[in-house]
């Protein structure tokens, strides 16, 4: 921190105005009193810091608060246009972007099918351009971006590894040619790490220090967070478990070449059709049974059917599906010990509290600690929105850094 000495006055008011600004985040527009009440801060002072991110740009008056006799008091709140980020969800079949403000409210989205013929670099400036002009700012007007793909990049090579069927995105100077194509800092995570964030932030493992998440959709995989921080691993290839080998099935040699191992095939997406199949069930009804359906849809569509009435046949599909995950769950519980596990991803949300409780339950004979099991409630493209926030997080010690002032 630049300027300030520990212990000075000047310190302590840094301390005290980003504490004031994490409250007025936290809890919305607030009063002067109701500040000093919070901070522990007397009306004087609460007064002069107010002034002071005023004067900033950091604050701003945003009415009164009615209801008791006398004069309405002001209420202060985080000016949301003092910086503004974007977020990119990469996946094979397009890209999402979104734009926040400083308060995190997303103001403009863009979505971009897959092309044919496009290169990566084109696609993010599109996707981002979209959203950029939805929430009619400039692409200059944007203080940092947040990419989220399948996989992750080599922090020795760049080289994205763990995600062949992204396409376009394996070039050996790709991350150079994104640095030079956009105008500001530009971050990149696994597409599964920031569901994590998005359900540390603002979700089921809020006030967790030490979870796993296990993300089931197009593919298995996990995002570890220890001691409040993300563990990637040396690679970054920290919690691809989808080709973790299992027991009761057999091993995959070379899995990096055939993008397949012993978790995804035992309790993959694609397994749940073979699983209803096999108990005489067929699929219900609708868009997610027809010739063009996505293993995705057909197993939401199974597995939501099934925990609706849970009895007989689609209560095996569930205890069944419920064993071959808690399988893959179990061994990374003996290994991390975590305190709770997130279960995210539109698959197992199909399956609802039934199926979670089934996991649990079989959890507890295969593992030897029995981590609680919860449902991730960041239920709208939480990778999109963990990429918004790991970009607010950036953004906000800057911006908030008021020693820099």
């Amino acid at each position: 921190m630049t300027g300030t000495t520990p212990g000075t006055p000047s310190l302590l008011r840094v301390m005290n105005d980003r504490a004031a600004l994490d409250l007025l985040l936290e809890h919305g527009p607030l009063s002067r009193t109701r500040i000093g009440r919070l901070t522990g801060l007397s009306k004087p002072t609460a007064s002069q810091l107010l002034a002071r991110l005023e004067a900033a740009g950091l604050v701003v008056a945003s009415g009164t608060a009615g209801g008791r006799p006398g004069p309405n008091a002001q209420l202060y709140g985080v000016n949301p246009r003092a910086a503004h980020v974007a977020g990119l969800d990469v996946t094979p079949s397009g890209i999402v972007a979104a734009v926040a403000d400083l308060t995190g409210e997303v103001i403009g989205s863009h979505e971009l099918p897959y092309a044919e013929g496009t290169g990566a670099v084109d696609r993010v400036t599109r996707a981002l351009g979209g959203a950029v002009e939805q929430a009619g700012l400039r692409r200059c007007d944007i203080h940092r971006v947040v990419i989220a793909t399948p996989g992750s990049f080599d922090p020795r090579t760049g080289a994205l590894r763990y995600a062949d069927h992204l396409p376009g995105w394996h070039s050996p100077t790709l991350l150079e040619e994104l640095a030079a194509a956009l105008p500001m800092p530009v971050g990149y995570e696994n597409d599964v790490n920031l569901a994590a964030v998005a359900e540390q932030r603002l979700g089921a493992a809020r006030g967790h220090g030490d979870f796993v998440l296990l993300w089931n959709e197009e593919g298995l995989g996990a995002a570890l967070v220890l001691g409040g921080r993300l563990h990637r691993g040396w690679t970054g290839g920290a919690g691809e478990v989808g080709f973790l080998p299992v027991p009761g099935h057999p091993l995959v040699r070379q899995v990096t070449r055939v993008n397949s191992g012993g978790y995804q095939e035992l309790a993959g997406v694609q397994v749940v059709p073979g699983m209803a199949a096999a108990l005489g069930i067929g699929a219900p009804p609708g868009p997610s049974s027809g010739p063009a359906a996505t293993p995705v849809a057909a197993a939401v569509s199974l597995l939501a059917e099934a925990a609706e009435h849970p009895e007989g046949a689609n209560l095996l599909l569930l205890q069944r599906y419920a064993t071959a995950l808690a399988t893959g769950i179990a061994s990374l519980v003996a290994v991390l010990d975590p305190e709770i596990v997130v279960l995210s991803g539109a698959v197992t949300a199909a399956g609802g509290d039934v199926l979670r409780e089934l996991v649990e339950a079989e959890l507890a004979d295969l593992a030897p600690s029995r981590p609680r099991l919860v449902s991730g409630t960041v239920c709208d493209r939480p990778v999109l929105r963990g990429a918004l926030e790991s970009a607010l997080a950036a953004t906000r010690d800057e911006v908030f850094d008021t020693s820099r002032r």
